[in-house]
């Protein structure tokens, strides 16, 4: 079982985004909230709350799992629109430049349903050299 969480049109540039999604990304939920606690980037607080989001979204849906034994099965960071701004230049010109922003998604899902998709998956996988 598997619920997700997103957060769009955060006004941050991926790319710092996803270097605090990449602190989370395939352990448990609990620990993945101690680890945005200390991550000191100004980023952490919202990844948080989309976790937390995550978190509720999977309670919700069924409510017979375990909150504790949750993993962060996917995170990923999309691009959002860009606003276009301007900024003053020598000489009467004017400098063009991006304010970008991103697009937060959080999937948390249990390790049974992993694990039986994971042994499926492999069980297809033909074996090198056949």
């Amino acid at each position: 079982m598997e619920a997700r969480a997103e957060a769009r049109y955060i006004r941050t540039s991926p790319q710092k985004a996803r270097l605090v999604i990449d602190l989370i990304r395939g352990i448990s939920a609990n620990e993945a909230r101690i680890v945005l606690r200390t991550t000191n980037k100004r980023l952490a607080p919202t990844i948080l709350k989309v976790l937390d989001s995550a978190i509720a979204n999977a309670s919700n849906k069924a409510s017979d799992i375990d909150v504790d034994a949750l993993i962060v099965t996917g995170c990923y960071v999309n691009e959002g629109p860009r606003m276009k701004r301007i900024r003053p230049a020598p000489m009467g010109r004017a400098y063009r430049y991006q304010r970008r922003m991103a697009h937060i998604v959080v999937t948390v899902g249990d390790n049974k349903a992993d694990n039986a998709l994971g042994k499926k998956a492999a069980s297809k996988v033909p074996a090198k050299g056949k």
